[in-house]
């Protein structure tokens, strides 16, 4: 497989084949042919110009069709963290983007593809024996391939405007971008651009310095147009534009851009929003219709439609008021030398300019063959034919069609070359689809080898699984880790994708780990590939997964509650064995679940799979949950010892366990057991602060507030726990040792909120979530925080605003000592807590707050019976020595 070109286009090709074959399992020898030192650069990203900025934000720049956030994620982790969709990235950085995914890819389809880079040029391309193609290099060599990509960017243009005493001149410059082009431009050098597009702008930025005017001449003399500085989402076209006639659809579009500006106050959405429909759009004009566009419309059209990032317009409009820029509408008539080495350029008006240097800014051309010899001997050969208007080349779909309009050679293109049929093809947006597109093509084409059938291998349940043995045996290690709640199962998934690159359900997994779990996964990028992979490759089991962790992950995202957890309940009734899919569905620890713990859906869950488990540890330490959250303390207790009897690493029965010892009063076996179970089996659990939250629980109640502190320092201090884990188990413990003691007044709870994402805290994706920021917050005595959290639960999902919303207030009640406020709201809140999810011991928090309430309030009669209840419940020396204080 042969890639003739490695700028943009080309390395994109290049990453969709690599990483498509490995997932394929297709041997590819891939070459690359491009004499350029880096691949992914080209002319566009080479420029080391820090004005030089993308004029696409970032949010639309990824390598990827289906994972528009990859490009951000990697400015995030390459030294901009604080990078968003909107902006825009330097041209440089992006071109450093392209080569490192490309490093990447390549690297993981090692053993599957090998990639070899020829620094040279392709020359021409002809038929080889047996339906092969062969390329001609500058170097003398040739490369035979199965199939070839003419990755080759835009033609350059032929500057047919130039008189030809300014094409003989030295002091023209024809091609802006070629290495060194503008070395011998002085600094005090007055400088004429012809062109007043993107490049023109470029260049303008370039030279713009004192003692230098730049003169930019168009026809038009107009220039792109500035981004909005907060864009505005796309509009959408009116349906049906694709039948209209020429002089109908202008008239439409004309239409439909006023109206846009009438309603948005802005234009720009219009021209987005049209972004979709340009190529069907272009696909029905006939030729003369779209001559008379590019003869009436094409300037308008670029100008609105390809725009300057607005730290460029700002660059360009400070120059012009400063007069080192001059815009004019003209065109040039003739071209004189001077004396002194310089160039009179007459307009065609009569107007005069006086410059040194004449720069050619009109842009890239539109034939194909604009003195490249490979695109000049395709179609001289026949085997490439012009495309509409003689503009760039003609295609079925990406696959060149010869003279006589067949498209049988395996000979793809993308990018510049299909701007005839497609005109808008130029933009990374559109390389990236076509890039997957041909990518495709080219694997669909290649000769494949007779599939040999093999009995597929199963995870520990007896579930087939489609990928080979090796992955198959590391998805088990951590399917394994994760319904014991051991740590890494994340790098055991991975090491089953590393594997085997297609396994659908280890991509899957990972993302759900990363989403759910807080392990270091690119959650967007895992989930991009499970959703590739169970296309190519899988059951419908396995589809079915993908599908479910599409699901969450979207819903948790967008803070909905759609349709995920019907989609898991749905897989579970079909496949009630997958004991992933079901400990995802019931949460006791490890994931969200579905709905709450409240004796119904999840019981249902339980015990409707139950004839799948015929009694395996896994499902009963599940159901020994469910039974002591519906209050059945006794015979939870026996099916958590039974579970831990034949899996003593069976997080799920410990986590049931911890909760029977805590419901029934009993702290000190609780504390004892629990304790030497962390420090023994537990040592490899993950979520291990949540097990030591559960022995400081016991020992605030053992009314032992040293152990408690020391307990703290040890294993639920900063440093010690982080992510949603230090919200959830640190920030409440911190809260309710305050409430019951007076010791954390000297532990700063702002050093909790400091290893947890401020995006986590203020803007938390679930109802759980949200309950137990509002609490770190709350015993940091973070007010502003706190109301901006409030702010965001009141647009969030139904369970934020009905519970998190008035638990905002009533905690800010607190922190303002409005005591009566804060008990009116507490006591109308415990009603709706179940809606939150989590368990009684994590909810408990709100009763605890509204017991302190009530005794800041002055309520002691109220906190008595509140109190006397909970003892009746179960018993605790705290609780004994505050119903005495409470008493005396």
């Amino acid at each position: 497989m042969a890639v003739v070109g490695a700028g943009a286009a080309g390395a994109l090709v290049a990453v969709q084949l690599c990483e498509a074959a490995a997932r394929r399992r297709t041997p590819l020898d891939l070459v690359l042919v491009d004499p350029a030192p880096e691949a992914g650069r080209g002319i566009a990203y080479a420029t080391d110009v820090p004005e030089h900025r993308l004029n696409v934000p970032v949010g639309g720049m990824s390598c990827y069709p289906d994972d528009p956030g990859h490009f951000q994620r990697w400015l995030s982790c390459h030294g901009e963290p604080s990078v968003t969709a909107a902006d825009f990235a330097s041209r440089y950085r992006y071109g450093s983007y392209l080569a490192d995914t490309l490093g990447r890819a390549i690297i993981a389809a090692h053993g599957r593809v090998s990639v070899r880079r020829l620094r040279t040029r392709a020359t021409g391309c002809a038929d080889a024996a047996g339906g092969r193609l062969e390329l001609r290099l500058a170097d003398g060599g040739t490369v035979t391939a199965d199939s070839v990509v003419l990755a080759t960017g835009p033609a350059p243009g032929r500057s047919e405007w130039a008189p030809a005493e300014l094409v003989g001149s030295d002091r023209f410059v024809a091609r802006p971008w070629a290495p060194g082009a503008l070395d011998g431009v002085g600094d005090a050098d007055d400088v004429l651009l012809v062109g007043t597009g993107l490049t023109a702008v470029d260049l303008a930025l370039v030279l713009d310095r004192a003692g230098r005017t730049v003169h930019a001449v168009s026809r038009t003399g107009l220039l792109p147009r500035p981004h909005a500085v907060a864009p505005l989402p796309a509009v959408l076209p009116p349906p049906d534009l694709a039948v209209l006639r020429f002089p109908g659809l202008r008239r439409e579009l004309m239409r439909h851009v006023a109206e846009t500006r009438r309603t948005h106050g802005d234009w720009r959405p219009a021209f987005d929003g049209l972004r979709p429909w340009i190529a069907q759009l272009w696909k029905g004009l006939t030729d003369d219709e779209r001559a008379e566009f590019l003869g009436r419309d094409a300037t308008l059209w670029n100008v609105h439609r390809h725009r300057m990032a607005p730290s460029t317009a700002e660059a360009v409009t400070r120059a012009r008021a400063a007069r080192r820029l001059r815009i004019h509408a003209g065109r040039v008539a003739s071209v004189a030398p001077r004396e002194d080495g310089g160039l009179t350029v007459s307009l065609a008006d009569g107007r005069e300019l006086t410059v040194a240097w004449v720069v050619d800014c009109t842009g890239p051309g539109l034939r194909a063959d604009g003195g490249d010899p490979l695109w000049g001997g395709l179609l001289a050969d026949g085997l490439a034919a012009p495309g509409p208007l003689g503009i760039g080349v003609s295609t079925a779909e990406g696959r060149l069609q010869d003279a006589r309009g067949r498209a049988e050679r395996p000979l793809f293109t993308l990018g510049a070359p299909r701007r005839g049929e497609l005109w808008e093809t130029t933009a990374i947006p559109e390389i990236r689809t076509q890039a997957k597109d041909v990518a495709e093509a080219v694997l669909a084409a290649l000769p494949h080898a007779p599939r040999v059938t093999r009995r597929r291998p199963t995870d520990q349940f007896g579930l087939p699984l489609s990928t080979h043995a090796a992955a198959a045996e590391a998805f088990r290690s951590g399917l394994g880790r994760v319904i014991t709640v051991r740590a890494k199962a994340a790098e055991a998934f991975a090491r089953a994708v590393e594997l085997d690159p297609g396994f659908a359900l280890g991509h899957a997994a990972l993302a759900l780990l990363g989403h759910e779990g807080g392990a270091d996964v690119d959650v967007a990028r895992a989930l991009a590939d499970a959703r590739r992979s169970a296309r190519e490759r899988a059951d419908e089991r396995e589809r079915s997964f993908v599908d479910v962790v599409a699901r969450r992950i979207r819903e948790h995202s967008a803070h909905g509650a759609a349709d995920g957890d019907t989609a898991l309940v749905d897989h579970l009734a079909r496949f009630p064995g997958d004991a992933f899919a079901l400990a995802i569905a019931v949460p006791t620890i490890a994931f969200s679940g579905v709905g709450d713990l409240d004796g119904t859906l999840a019981l249902r869950l339980v015990e409707r799979t139950a004839p799948a488990y015929d009694g395996h540890w896994f499902h009963t330490s599940l159901l020994s949950f469910v039974r002591q959250e519906q209050g059945r303390i006794e015979e939870a207790g026996e099916l958590a010892r039974a579970a831990l009897a034949a899996q003593p690493a069976s997080g799920h029965a410990v986590h049931a366990l911890a909760h029977v010892h805590y419901e029934s009063g009993a702290h000190r076996v609780g504390r004892d057991w629990l304790d030497g179970w962390i420090a023994g089996r537990g040592r490899g659990a993950v979520h291990r602060a949540h097990f030591s939250w559960h022995v400081a629980l016991h020992e605030l109640a053992l009314d032992d507030s040293a152990a408690v502190r020391r307990r703290w320092f040890a294993q639920l201090a900063p440093g010690q726990v982080k992510g949603v884990r230090a919200l959830v188990d640190s920030g409440s413990l911190l809260w309710r040792a305050r409430m019951c003691h007076n010791w954390t007044g000297r532990v700063p709870a702002d050093g909790v909120l400091d290893a947890v994402a401020r995006d986590l805290v203020e803007h938390p994706s679930t109802a759980f979530t949200a309950l137990h920021s509002a609490f770190a917050l709350t015993a940091a005595g973070d007010l502003p925080a706190l109301r901006r959290l409030r702010t965001h639960a009141a647009g969030a999902d139904p369970v934020q605003r009905e519970v998190v919303v008035p638990l905002c207030s009533a905690l800010e009640a607190v922190l303002e000592e409005e005591w009566a406020t804060a008990v009116t709201e507490l006591r109308g809140l415990l009603p709706s807590l179940r809606r939150v999810g989590g368990s009684a011991a994590q909810r408990e928090v709100v009763e605890e707050t509204l017991l302190y309430a009530l005794v800041e309030a002055g309520h002691s009669d109220t906190a008595r019976h509140l109190l006397e209840q909970r003892l009746d419940r179960r018993a605790s020396p705290l609780g004994r020595r505050r119903l005495a204080g409470l008493r005396a």
